[in-house]
């Protein structure tokens, strides 16, 4: 009987060993039911349109930030400088006519000069001026003349040969602010553009002043000769000291 009892409690613990395993499932779904995902509508379309906002600001910095930029290439585009100056060229043409107006034969162009030589050369003629220094007197105001008229011809022929380098120069500079990348380099360029026409009429105003004054002396020269004219005249009728009349001798000393 008693291994009747043994065998059967044997029997009865291995068949709640084997029938433990059984009672698990039930067990085992409770933490699984803990991880489950929840999905909100309402939360997932609200960080959408977070998500959407921050988007929206960070391409509107990134817009901000390209027009920071390109304004800053205007402004450095707007600050450089013309590579291209035409100035020395313009100071060299003014130089050459100062020194052909610096060439003036006899009288000078000088208040003072031009003053004292009136006065000894184109004023009245005097009475107690010997016959001699009249003569003298003529052709120092005829040579004043002539040096005037090719004093005006080398100007006139300065200022035409300026003309070519002012051609090159005026193309030079309508191509340089034509092409200017920003205000600057079109000041620059439109200022060299001003400087040469300011060369052009100091060329027009030298040219007239030599002009002037080769027509100033050749006048001034007839007024002297048609005084000294009258003052040799005069000495020719005057009695006593003027012709004497006398006789002639003519083929073979025939009267």
């Amino acid at each position: 009987m008693t291994t009747i009892h043994a065998r059967r409690r044997t029997m009865a613990f291995a068949a709640s060993l084997l029938a433990a395993p059984l009672v698990l499932p039930a067990v085992l779904p409770t933490p699984v039911l803990a991880w489950r995902i929840v999905f909100d509508p309402s939360n997932y379309a609200q960080n959408v349109l977070t998500a959407a906002r921050t988007l929206e600001q960070i391409t509107h910095q990134v817009t901000s930030l390209q027009n920071e930029a390109q304004m800053l290439i205007n402004q450095a585009r707007n600050l450089a400088s013309l590579p291209f100056s035409a100035l020395q060229q313009i100071q060299q043409a003014v130089q050459r006519t100062q020194q052909l107006l610096g060439q003036a034969q006899n009288i000078a162009y000088d208040v003072q000069r031009i003053d004292q030589m009136f006065q000894q050369k184109y004023n009245s003629v005097s009475m107690s001026t010997a016959d001699q220094q009249l003569v003298a007197d003529a052709r120092s105001r005829w040579q004043n003349t002539v040096g005037g008229l090719q004093d005006a011809m080398r100007v006139q022929a300065g200022v035409v040969g300026n003309i070519d380098t002012n051609r090159i120069q005026m193309s030079a500079l309508v191509n340089q602010s034509q092409g200017a990348t920003g205000a600057l380099q079109a000041t620059q360029a439109g200022n060299q553009i001003l400087a040469l026409q300011s060369q052009q009429l100091s060329d027009l105003v030298a040219l007239l002043s030599a002009n002037g004054r080769a027509t100033a002396l050749a006048q001034a020269e007839r007024s002297a000769a048609a005084e000294q004219g009258r003052e040799q005249r005069r000495r020719f009728l005057t009695a006593g000291s003027g012709y004497q009349p006398g006789n002639a001798r003519m083929f073979n000393g025939a009267n």
